[in-house]
């Protein structure tokens, strides 16, 4: 039979404390950080790992690192404390007359693109609603979605989404940027295969687009040279303005800096340079009908 244990052995304050330390590496730190002294909140942390049955915490004379117990207890305190946030800011939103309030993770594309229009007028109507927009990786949004950390996300459609319902939203035309004076600045449509004998700026690690881009790469028997990694499309196109190397980006997303750096825009002849984002929620979650109203203005039918 699978051990529990007693939750009412815990408080928010060797809670607290547990991030603190977790984050600086330290119990002195973490003991400062919560207004401790330094042996209550090493007695703390004893219960707490005894309370648990596992060790959280290796301690050496260079400070503490988390173990693998250690590592899942912090993301279930960091989600404790992000859910009590959020309880805290929804009850206050009432107090004041709010009645509705809607979690919206969006990716980087439809939130430069698409989102300011949609929820321009949506607030518009619905001044009672308040929506808690984040921008996120598209993979983040989705496994958001699965924990109930997101009521709503919009992503590219080719995220690993099961367990999802999702709705087309629109889509990208993903185009590639270069320098003027780039070798490809003279085309005016080239293949990504082509592309790929250059240097690449693209976003970091865990973005949808910059996975998308590599397991094309990966098709055609090469990889990508990326020689810079930022994080963000107008950083992208400063980089390349800087003739550090080509990208490719949505269009519309980078339109104003297109003409403000003087990039030249070379579609791409692929079919998946048409990007299709999509909205995406969890059935098992209820949405409130604040989010059905947010749903129903970012897929009208």
């Amino acid at each position: 039979m699978k051990k529990s244990f007693n939750l009412s052995r815990f408080d928010f304050v060797t809670l607290r404390l547990f991030c603190a330390v977790a984050q600086s590496g330290s119990i002195t730190k973490g003991a400062e950080t919560c207004h401790l002294a330094l042996s209550a909140a090493s007695r703390r942390l004893s219960d707490f790992e005894s309370a648990t049955g596992s060790q959280l915490l290796e301690r050496s004379k260079k400070g503490v690192q988390l173990t693998p117990a250690g590592h899942l207890a912090l993301q279930h305190c960091i989600r404790l404390f992000q859910g009590l946030e959020r309880f805290n800011s929804e009850l206050s939103d009432y107090s004041q007359g709010i009645r509705g309030h809607v979690r919206l993770w969006a990716n980087m594309s439809s939130l430069t693109e698409y989102l300011p229009r949609i929820l321009h007028d949506f607030l518009s109507s619905h001044a009672d609603i308040v929506v808690e927009l984040e921008e996120q990786l598209s993979g983040d949004i989705a496994r958001a979605l699965i924990d109930g950390i997101a009521d709503i996300g919009v992503l590219a459609n080719e995220t690993p989404m099961d367990g999802l319902t999702v709705v087309p939203f629109q889509t990208n035309e993903l185009v590639l940027l270069c320098h003027a004076s780039h070798p490809l600045a003279k085309q005016k449509k080239v293949d990504f295969k082509t592309c790929l004998q250059y240097d690449f700026v693209g976003l970091n690690q865990g973005s949808s687009l910059l996975e998308l881009t590599s397991r094309v790469a990966e098709k055609e028997g090469q990889h990508m040279h990326l020689r810079v990694q930022v994080r963000s499309f107008d950083a992208m196109c400063h980089m390349i303005a800087a003739g550090l190397g080509i990208g490719v980006l949505p269009l519309g997303a980078c339109a104003s800096q297109v003409q403000a750096l003087k990039l030249k825009v070379v579609s791409l002849k692929d079919p998946w340079a048409q990007r299709q984002l999509a909205v995406a929620f969890n059935p098992k979650r209820a949405l409130s009908p604040s989010a059905q109203l947010l749903l129903k203005a970012l897929t009208p039918a």
